[in-house]
């Protein structure tokens, strides 16, 4: 009797052990980034909360993969977690960019409001690929860097503009620019080597990447705020103990709670960054704002056009939490 239930506990202990994962996460930005800051205490609160059934390795700037690898490597199992800037998957759907089509949403509160408006849809659409989406996280607003003063868009006519959405890349058309893709973690090279000279991104990126290094002026248009989701592969996901699964959920939504308070105080101390450095931090000339504006109506206009109904509905559903 006592040599069947040593053969139990063993088997007992071995499954156990077999169950326990451990997951290297993807992450775009680098250390000192408050999203990656927030994804390491996320990890930690996973592995405490499962008891050890679950680990998360947090691998920062883009090591594992590069933004544009990201969606396909959560798919494939190259990495079975990884955060990931949303409105890059415009391209698939354009559902996935409302948050980076200027001025729908510009101000935190606002950008929280669209996130609930958009997640049934992206957690549908993502669903259908074999992921499963967590928590989310802003980015400050966004704003333009460039190396002279400028009054309006007359002056990014045939300037080489950093882009990193297919909506940055609209908006760099419409000032009359030319826009080049860039990791963030490429840019001060890219400005170094005349690759681009004006970007539209957030304060927090331009602190990252030493913006007062390649350019003097900050126009602080608060143009859009896009966000950061973290992508689960759905196989791998399975596979967990339900305490590992019931962790994964609770630490995503301490993490979601956290980051999006991280992302409010990132803005505030970076703006002041930036100008201690000696960058001009700026709101845009009346003309730029103007420019902007109009820019802004025409590719929410090109938005729903794209988005069809789906688009019509998500936009009227933010608009009634207004």
């Amino acid at each position: 009797m006592l040599k069947k239930l040593l053969i139990a506990a063993a088997i007992l202990v071995f499954a156990q052990g077999a169950s326990a994962a451990t997951w290297d996460m993807s992450c775009h930005d680098v250390e000192d980034n408050y999203h990656t800051k927030n994804a390491r205490l996320f990890a930690a609160e996973v592995e405490k909360l499962s008891g050890g059934d679950l680990k998360i390795d947090v691998k920062s700037n883009s090591v594992l993969l590069k933004r544009h690898e990201t969606k396909r490597g959560v798919q494939r199992g190259v990495v079975p977690i990884a955060e990931f800037l949303i409105s890059a998957l415009g391209n698939e759907n354009p559902l996935f960019e409302v948050d980076a089509v200027p001025f729908i949403a510009t101000n935190f509160q606002d950008a929280w409001k669209l996130w609930l408006a958009s997640k049934p849809y992206y957690k549908k659409l993502l669903e259908k690929d074999g992921l499963l989406m967590f928590y989310s996280e802003s980015w400050p607003p966004q704003g333009i860097y460039t190396k002279q003063a400028v009054t309006d868009k007359t002056q990014f006519k045939g300037v080489r503009f950093r882009s990193y959405n297919a909506s940055v890349s609209r908006v760099a058309e419409l000032l009359g620019a030319i826009p080049a893709t860039i990791e963030s973690s490429e840019v001060p090279q890219a400005f170094a080597t005349g690759v681009v000279s004006a970007m539209l991104t957030s304060s927090t990126t331009g602190v990252n990447t030493q913006a007062w290094d390649y350019v003097k002026y900050y126009y602080d248009a608060r143009a859009f705020l896009t966000k950061n989701v973290i992508l689960v592969n759905k196989v791998a996901y399975d596979k967990l103990t339900d305490r590992a699964k019931k962790a994964l959920q609770e630490a995503s939504d301490a993490a979601e709670k956290r980051g999006w308070k991280m992302a409010e105080e990132s803005m505030k101390q970076d703006l002041q960054t930036l100008a201690s450095h000696g960058m001009q931090v700026l709101p845009p000339p009346p003309g730029l704002k103007k420019d902007l504006e109009e820019i802004g109506e025409i590719m929410l206009k090109e938005w729903l056009k794209k988005a069809g109904n789906d688009g019509k509905a998500l936009v009227e559903a933010y608009r009634k939490m207004k």
